[in-house]
């Protein structure tokens, strides 16, 4: 359970093993006490003692609520894990001569990915003799780029690695939808003089 190893985490009370501590708290100086005394501090406030900075000479603690403390150490982690965007990589897979059919299924499927937000590594695979193709990977895959570029982004150009020859591509950020220029003013009609009749 997630909690339980944040508990494991920090040394509380009578789980302190240094004879003494520093403490930093914002209502009592920030000094150096001998670990009963630190103990008794937090016994009168009814708090706890928290060893924060097990490895600093002497070790330093806050007297603070434990599960409060444990409870705004979670609420930072979530925050942290939400602000990270996790991001997908999804292979697509290709034979050296792939026909026009299966191209365009798996193109499909690419801007699908890419619509979502995932990045896509596309390779060329070739087997046994097949390696003499490998000009053909390469346009292959250079098509795809290609056929991809209102979509994506070439992170990596085709590179032979073994019997793989891959290329990544990542999604292009969403503009704000392309602005049209801005139309042109329509001329201003000249002002008509009244039309008479003069004959």
């Amino acid at each position: 359970m997630k909690n339980d190893t944040l508990k494991g985490q920090y040394r509380i009370n009578e789980q302190i093993r240094a004879k003494e501590v520093r403490i930093v708290s914002d209502d009592i100086e920030p000094k150096v006490y001998p670990i009963f005394q630190a103990l008794k501090m937090a016994e009168e406030r009814e708090l706890d003692l928290v060893e924060i900075s097990p490895n600093a000479q002497p070790p330093v603690c806050r007297i603070i609520d434990y599960s409060k403390f444990l409870y705004q150490l979670k609420k930072r982690q979530k925050e942290q894990k939400a602000k990270q965007v996790k991001v997908n990589v999804k292979e697509i897979r290709f034979g050296p001569q792939t026909d026009d059919h299966d191209y365009n299924f798996k193109l499909k499927h690419a801007k699908g990915f890419l619509a979502d937000g995932d990045k896509v590594k596309a390779y060329v695979f070739f087997k046994g003799r097949s390696i003499l193709f490998k000009e053909q990977g390469e346009v292959l895959l250079l098509r795809f780029a290609n056929d991809l570029e209102d979509y994506a982004k070439v992170d990596q150009m085709p590179v032979l690695e073994g019997k793989r020859m891959t290329i990544q591509l990542s999604p292009k950020k969403k503009e704000a939808s392309k602005k049209p220029a801005a139309p042109k003013p329509a001329p201003v009609p000249k002002a008509e003089k009244p039309e008479t009749n003069e004959e």
